[in-house]
């Protein structure tokens, strides 16, 4: 608790405050991870095939024709 009031105070936050912020932090961290995790899932069962994406090559525009 003492860590957290000196870093709460060095932040100009109360201790319910950095608390509130680091709880938010937190949460959006791991619904991250599970988005993450499903998006891995998804590839692992069902793999991007090689002609899946090929059309769109010659579409992108990567700035290297400066």
């Amino acid at each position: 608790v003492a860590e957290v009031d000196r870093t709460a105070r060095r932040l100009g936050l109360s201790r319910s405050a950095f608390t509130r912020r680091a709880l938010r932090e937190a949460l959006e961290k791991l619904r991250e991870r599970e988005l993450e995790r499903k998006q891995r899932a998804g590839y692992a069962k069902r793999p991007v095939r090689r002609d899946e994406l090929g059309g769109w090559e010659r579409e992108q525009a990567w700035g290297d024709e400066w």
